[in-house]
C-alpha cells in the first residue's frame, strides 16, 4: 500500500471559497473521526463482524473527504472482507487511521 498523505483538496473544492463553510466542514471531520475510530476499534476488540464493517463503512467516507483514494479502495475491501470473518486488513486500516488522526492533529 503506498504512503498516502491526507489534503484538503475536496473540502476546498466543495467550500467554493466559503471558508466559514470549509472550517464547519472541518471541525465535523476533527469531531466525529476520533468518536468514529474509537467506536472501530472498540467493535475490532469484541470481533463484531458486522458492526466492524459497519464503523468502516462510515470511517471510509472521511477516507474519501481527506483524498485519500488508496485508502478508500482499501476500507471497500476490508468492509466487504469484515463481513465473511476475515481480518486479514485491520493493520493496513488501522495505520490508514493512524495517518488521519496525525493529520488532524495539524489541520
Amino acid at each position: 500500500m503506498t504512503t498516502e498523505k491526507p489534503n484538503l483538496n475536496y473540502i476546498k473544492e466543495l467550500a467554493g471559497g466559503d471558508s466559514s463553510f470549509e472550517q464547519k466542514f472541518l471541525d465535523i471531520v476533527k469531531n466525529e473521526f476520533p468518536v468514529e475510530k474509537k467506536e472501530y476499534l472498540d467493535c475490532l476488540n469484541r470481533r463484531d463482524n458486522n458492526a466492524t464493517a459497519e464503523i468502516v463503512h462510515k470511517l471510509k467516507h472521511k477516507l474519501n473527504i481527506l483524498g485519500l483514494q488508496d485508502g478508500y479502495r482499501l476500507a471497500v475491501g476490508y468492509e466487504e472482507e469484515l463481513k465473511c470473518g476475515d481480518y486479514k486488513l485491520k493493520d493496513d486500516f488501522l495505520s490508514v487511521l493512524n495517518v488521519i488522526d496525525n493529520y488532524i492533529l495539524t489541520i
